[in-house]
């Protein structure tokens, strides 16, 4: 039978734990507090058993120790300082590795930040926490509060996963060009899909999205809609995502690659930068056909089949001065990228990551010597042993022109 610390507790209203609870030790057992006990609302005093996994000479005696409340305006530390509390505290500090076949010059260095080690799988780990995190900072996210979001996969993810934790309610809409993978992923976390199939006159499946959110976001006092596309918590997310490459790196690279798509990465990056006075050249890798990077008359569109990288609208975050050079890369370039990266350097990633591979390898020729480059590899592969590692899918959807 496993052991167990018992700890007295007073359950604040709607059934939560107050922002910060003593915690009374029964007997002198090895614990550590596993994310967020929910108490039934008009009890006065309950027990929770936690389970056995440090010493119990490694909490400090000196002063009381407390659990912290999500749902509260407190920090998000853990009970046990050198502990995550939760999986949320498991986002970042994602690795930083040489990436030593992937160059044909032996005179530049070229580096991978390897986003696919977050908890769900991608950099989009990073958006959900921080927008879920500024939502309860600001008394907008309860625990009977519905969240409602658009996504073309990885931050659909990432918030099902979170929001698994959290306990709170998810729908996310999705459309007809989801992976089967991301569907399967989000709704084993428990969150809800609606799937949008239709679009109206001049609408991209993008807007018809955006649409339907906003639809439900009306339709009920209690749906609280984060808008990844408009909420500055997504750029800010990455101030933490360029702190650790400037760590990494000791503040000595010369040439930073990362995609696009609502652009928070690359805005919140470069402010990090900004306020350090540091200036390496960061490069948006945007997909063809994307209108990111278009002028306002320019009205074509090349149709992606891989979803998630660019976007059919111009990003809200992005600043002219935000980027150095601008990267288009195709479909195909992404797959190819995505094959190179594996074959090399044995990592399996995802569309964004390929099509990063393969803007670093057109500009390889021409970097000065010395360089030391970092690619921004966005997320892991395995969602995508149907499409882009599948070879039939391949070469029915993207033949050669």
């Amino acid at each position: 039978m496993p052991a167990y610390a018992f700890l007295e507790v007073h359950p604040a209203r709607f059934g939560m734990l107050p922002q910060s609870v003593p915690l009374h030790f029964k007997r002198p057992l090895s614990f550590v507090i596993r994310g967020f006990q929910h108490i039934p609302a008009g009890s006065t005093s309950r027990y929770v058993k936690c389970k056995k996994s440090v010493p119990m000479e490694a909490l400090s005696t000196t002063r009381p120790k407390t659990l912290q409340n999500p749902f509260s305006s407190g920090q998000w530390g853990s009970v046990i300082d050198d502990l995550p509390s939760s999986l949320l505290d498991c986002v970042g500090n994602t690795p930083l590795v040489t990436l030593n076949q992937i160059s044909t010059r032996n005179d530049i260095t070229v580096l991978g930040k390897l986003e696919m080690q977050n908890p769900g799988g991608s950099i989009k780990d990073r958006t959900a926490a921080s927008l879920l995190k500024s939502g309860i900072r600001k008394g907008l996210i309860n625990p009977g509060t519905k969240i409602v979001e658009t996504s073309s996969g990885n931050l659909g993810i990432g918030l099902a996963q979170a929001c698994c934790q959290l306990g709170l309610s998810l729908t996310i809409v999705l459309d007809t060009r989801t992976n089967q993978n991301v569907i399967k992923l989000v709704e084993l976390y428990g969150a809800t899909v609606e799937m949008v199939s239709e679009t109206r006159d001049g609408e991209t499946l993008l807007d018809a999205r955006l649409r339907r959110v906003r639809e439900l976001a009306e339709s009920d006092p209690q749906v609280y809609w984060p808008n990844q596309y408009e909420n500055p918590a997504n750029p800010a997310a990455h101030s933490a995502t360029m702190r650790e490459i400037i760590q990494q790196t000791q503040g000595q690279f010369d040439r930073l690659y990362i995609a696009t798509s609502t652009c928070g990465t690359l805005a919140g990056c470069r402010a990090h930068l900004k306020r350090l006075s540091i200036n390496p050249q960061l490069v948006a890798v945007d997909g063809m056909g994307s209108a990111i990077f278009q002028s306002e008359d320019d009205t074509s569109m090349i149709e992606s089949h891989l979803p998630g990288h660019g976007s059919s609208r111009h990003s809200n975050f992005l600043n002219a001065d935000d980027v150095d050079e601008v990267a288009m890369v195709s479909d195909r370039d992404c797959v190819e990228g995505c094959h190179f990266l594996l074959q090399q350097e044995g990592i399996l990633a995802g569309g964004t990551s390929g099509g990063i591979v393969s803007a670093f390898r057109k500009d390889e020729p021409s970097l000065p010597e010395g360089s030391t480059v970092v690619l921004l590899l966005c997320d892991r592969g395995e969602r995508y042993l149907d499409t882009i590692y599948d070879e039939e899918w391949v070469r029915k959807t993207l033949p050669f022109s």
